[in-house]
């Protein structure tokens, strides 16, 4: 079978180096506009992201058995407090807060309060990895379990949060950067 007259002589050969660069320069257009695109938009995505999950993980625990954290929140929370407050007590309290911060984020509002009472909340969903090794770990520190993985996931929220909190005072994603 015979090849077509381009692949026998490469692309190259066909369009000349003057092609290659058109071809090359339009890459490069869209690839800057893409870039640009992803730098007005991306902290707002991010924001909204991190929000729906907000939103999705508070919202199950007020359903009691559909969230598979519910067990292990409740009982860091009892474990937090002394036994101050009861594993139930303690999942309703956090479904609030969680969509709180979950409806913030999605609307863009009271975000110093909402990346506030994220970073708290964050901090107390590390805790189990102390708090519960043999419930969070098959092979401390190496091989986490599911409920683990699922804490251990929470250093991209941080990430993504710290991310949107640097724009709080009007700090952004900039796609090209200045040249000195």
């Amino acid at each position: 079978m015979k090849q077509p007259y381009e692949m026998r002589m490469g692309v190259g050969a066909v369009l000349g180096a003057a092609g290659e660069r058109r071809i090359a320069h339009a890459y490069e257009d869209v690839e800057e506009r893409m870039v640009a695109w992803m730098a007005a938009h991306g902290i707002s995505f991010l924001r909204v992201s991190l929000g729906i999950v907000f939103l999705w993980f508070g919202g199950l625990k007020f359903l009691p058995g559909l969230s598979p954290a519910e067990g292990l929140a409740g009982a860091t929370i009892t474990k937090l407090t002394f036994g101050l407050v009861e594993a139930k007590v303690a999942v309703a309290i956090l479904a609030v807060w969680e969509t709180g911060i979950g409806l913030a984020l999605v609307f863009g509002v009271q975000l110093r309060l909402a990346l506030g009472l994220l970073f708290l909340q964050m901090a107390g969903t590390l805790t189990p990895l102390l708090l519960f090794p043999a419930e969070t770990f098959t092979r401390f520190p190496f091989a986490p379990t599911m409920e683990g993985q699922y804490i251990l996931k929470n250093m991209v929220l941080i990430s993504g949060a710290i991310v949107v909190g640097a724009t709080l005072h009007g700090g952004t994603l900039v796609a090209k950067p200045l040249r000195e």
